[in-house]
């Protein structure tokens, strides 16, 4: 495991919500990172697929860390998702990565993929966003 991963997991386990979902952590770098999720029965909506809000929360969290490995303290100021189609299977995972930082913002890509066993992993949303650089509080 390198330094920015054991960074990056101590800062997922302060978030609440990632912890309430599950999220883990599985690789982060430079300009990157990969997060996964358990589908659990919990996030699924009426017709068996994955909520898109759950697709949605992975993306920008995603998006957010991406962004963060060359920004630091960051949040997202906007992003937008194109689902792509249903996410269904046992396992969702994340792959973001930065396409253009600067001082202040990064812009960043991620690829969300539905796992199912003995089956090729799908894509299922895409998702783009802006990631901007905020001010510690004190």
């Amino acid at each position: 495991m390198n330094d920015f991963t054991e960074i990056g997991r101590n800062i997922l386990s302060t978030q609440p919500f990632s912890q309430f979902l599950g999220t883990e952590l599985d690789e982060l770098g430079p300009g990157s990172v990969v997060l996964s999720l358990t589908i659990q029965d919990a996030f699924k909506q009426q017709h068996g697929f994955v909520h898109g809000g759950v697709l949605s929360y992975l993306a920008d969290n995603a998006l957010t860390f991406a962004g963060g490995t060359l920004l630091m303290n960051c949040v997202t100021s906007e992003y937008k998702i194109n689902y792509l189609r249903p996410a269904t299977g046992n396992k969702l995972v994340a792959k973001a990565k930065v396409l253009s930082s600067g001082k202040r913002q990064a812009v960043c890509q991620c690829e969300i993929y539905a796992h199912q066993e003995g089956e090729e992993a799908r894509l299922v949303a895409i998702a783009q966003g802006t990631i901007t650089k905020i001010e510690p509080k004190g």
